[in-house]
């Protein structure tokens, strides 16, 4: 068996990430979350970094991360409980979406 047809994550080397604050439409899929990175953040999608974005309800999330062969869309739905977010006064608008 090919062993590039299997790639892993390694969580370790996966750098920056950034959390895109707000309410995202948890319909939205990874070109339409990728847009939002380059054009609301000028940021560069298949930069190698992490950009979580967050549900209305805060029961769930996504995670867009390119690969260097291709983009990985992971979803995150809390059974019990909620993400809990601490608004910081100080944190850098390019990232912040929806406030």
């Amino acid at each position: 068996m090919d062993a590039n047809l299997f790639r892993m994550i390694n969580l370790c080397d996966l750098g920056q990430v950034y959390l895109i604050a707000g309410k995202t439409d948890m319909r939205q899929g990874i070109d339409s979350l990728a847009y939002i990175i380059k054009q609301r953040f000028e940021l560069d999608p298949f930069s190698g970094q992490v950009f979580l974005f967050c549900g209305g309800r805060k029961d769930r999330f996504k995670a867009l991360y390119w690969d260097g062969q291709g983009f990985w869309l992971l979803y995150k739905r809390f059974e019990n409980g909620k993400l809990i977010l601490i608004q910081i006064q100080n944190l850098k608008k390019s990232i912040l979406y929806g406030q």
